[in-house]
């Protein structure tokens, strides 16, 4: 309302025929954004395995033994530890691969899988004496990228991959394990399958981490493939968070084709 110049008294200010002000359009778009922004920030937040209050996933720690039907568990690689007594006490795992003389031709590898790694150690194993035959595998997992390229020079050259009871394989691990031209898993180690990172970790633009997300799982699974493993064992790494673990029942081991069958 307002006075106008005839001293008739206030009059109505005709409404506008073009909508709300555009100051009051781009406020409500920015507050958009910056909501838009805020989920994503906190996707991200929480894949990277901190939780605000009232967050924490129903998954247990990794401490306590895996039943069927029971076998999600929150994992930190940099603390956490199954809870079955390993064959040997590992102590802390260094943070990327080491390559070590077990006995005679086996040999252990175990570590955190960093940028780098496949290169190294396929050079170590080709420097080392005697020829390396069989390899005993110990990891938290790590870079996906690596795990495969190991994978394939396991298969290329003929080694044997082995677990022994109590100690564990997660995250990219099992893509090195399955590349063993032989498979020998025994019933009380850990097989571990979760949600992986492709490509840098960004929060925006999140169409680019979907992009690498889905062209790095399209690689795995025809990876797995390539290695006689059934690929409907991702359905489990799929539905898994990166902060919890899937540790595979030593039948489905056998079934998605882990272990070796004897007649191979």
């Amino acid at each position: 309302m307002s006075d106008d110049d005839t001293g008739n008294g206030p009059t109505e200010k005709p409404k506008s025929k073009h909508g709300p002000p555009v100051a009051r359009i781009l406020t409500g778009a920015l507050i958009f954004q910056i909501g838009i922004g805020a989920m994503l920030v906190l996707g991200d937040v929480s894949a990277s395995g901190f939780r605000l209050p009232g967050m924490a996933p129903d998954a247990p720690r990794l401490t306590e033994p895996v039943r069927p039907g029971d076998q999600r568990r929150l994992f930190r690689p940099d603390r956490d530890r199954p809870a079955t007594r390993p064959a040997r006490d590992p102590g802390e795992l260094p943070e990327r691969l080491v390559l070590t003389q077990e006995d005679g031709t086996t040999y252990r590898l175990e570590g955190g899988i960093a940028p780098g790694d496949a290169d190294r150690i396929m050079k170590r194993l080709e420097e080392s004496t005697p020829t390396p035959e069989a390899l005993i595998l110990q990891s938290p997992g790590g870079t996906v990228t690596e795990a495969l390229a190991l994978g394939r020079h396991f298969r290329e050259t003929g080694l044997t991959t082995q677990m022994l009871s109590g100690e564990y394989c997660f995250s990219a691990c099992p893509y090195m394990l399955v590349g063993g031209a032989t498979r020998d898993i025994d019933d009380a180690a850990q097989v571990g399958v979760h949600q992986h990172y492709f490509g840098e970790s960004t929060i925006l633009p999140a169409s680019f981490a979907v992009e690498d997300i889905q062209a790095g799982q399209g690689e795995v699974m025809l990876y797995l493939d390539e290695m006689g493993i059934d690929p409907m064992v991702m359905t489990h790494a799929l539905a898994t968070p990166p902060d919890e673990i899937y540790v595979l029942l030593p039948k489905q081991l056998r079934d998605y084709g882990f272990i070796s069958d004897a007649s191979e």
